[in-house]
């Protein structure tokens, strides 16, 4: 029987253990070994690596991490997909699966914590597990993950263009992100509709704070409206905000109704720093009929 098995290892356990893909879970399993190779070298494995795993699958690169790092944590919330995670983990003392939703999974207790995540990230939380490992794995330091291409672009975007928004600034307000190379969809099965990238985030700070991050999610709350009459229109909103935020953005060199997307991250922590301080509270421009954009 075994000779009948196909060698790579993922094709191997998908016959072996009569796994068929959830398309509900969003699984595109890995099936070409070569791209683990790329991911090992933008992730500069080395052997002191504590890596986190999002969306084990088949474990093939589950176990190609467990052979290059120091721990190894691997969370998968298909609990059918156990067979085939511990024939690929069970020879490596140094991995742990844990069975669970990684967005309400408890992050901040694993042990030993995590200094790198690398994984092939399921396409329906994709930006979202970024983005909360950013927050809540202070010690995670890199990130290589495969993403839908429209996710990967979005969190990589620079400010101005169209894919720039919250995901982009939450990001990069910790991170210098961007977008290494595609992937083609033929190293997946079932072949997804969509492109991948491989993204890659390298940590430059702390997680932005609570109360920046609600700023720009009022900021991009009303895109095609002026920034600081978007964060009046948000709920309980502080009186006076949209003239304070005019003020603001002018004494940090930008038009009083600029949009959000003009602003670059660090932009959005001086805007931020500026209104926690009390800032300027009258906007000194011409009066006008309206804002700008509304």
């Amino acid at each position: 029987m075994s000779a009948e098995l196909p060698s790579q290892p993922s094709l191997r356990r998908l016959k072996q253990f009569g796994v068929r893909p959830n398309r509900e879970l969003g699984q595109n399993f890995l099936v070409d070994s070569n791209i683990l190779g790329v991911i090992e070298r933008a992730a500069e494995l080395g052997p002191g690596d504590v890596c986190l795993e999002i969306g084990g699958g088949l474990g093939v690169l589950s176990e190609h991490l467990a052979e290059r790092a120091a721990h190894v944590h691997v969370i998968e919330v298909d609990r059918s997909l156990e067979p085939a995670l511990r024939d690929a983990l069970d020879p490596h003392p140094n991995a742990t699966l844990h069975f669970g939703d990684a967005m309400t999974l408890d992050l901040g207790a694993l042990d030993p914590p995590p200094t790198k995540v690398v994984a092939n990230l399921p396409y329906g939380i994709a930006a979202s597990a970024l983005l909360r490992t950013i927050e809540e794995l202070p010690h995670a330091e890199l990130w290589v993950a495969m993403a839908q291409k429209e996710v990967g672009e979005r969190l990589a975007a620079a400010p101005g263009s169209a894919a720039y928004g919250i995901p982009s600034v939450i990001a990069q307000l910790a991170a210098d992100v961007r977008v290494l190379r595609g992937v083609s969809r033929r190293v997946f099965h079932p072949v997804p509709n969509v492109d991948s990238v491989l993204v890659l985030a390298r940590r430059t700070g702390p997680a932005a704070a609570p109360e920046l991050r609600v700023l720009v999610q009022q900021a991009f709350a009303h895109r095609r409206k002026a920034l600081a009459r978007s964060l009046s229109l948000a709920a309980g909103a502080p009186p006076g905000i949209r003239d304070r935020a005019r003020a603001a953005l002018e004494s940090l060199g930008f038009p009083a109704d600029a949009r959000a997307e003009r602003l670059a991250p660090a932009d959005f922590r001086a805007l931020y720093e500026t209104l926690a301080a009390g800032g300027p509270t009258t906007a000194a421009h011409t009066p006008t009929t309206d804002d700008g954009p509304q």
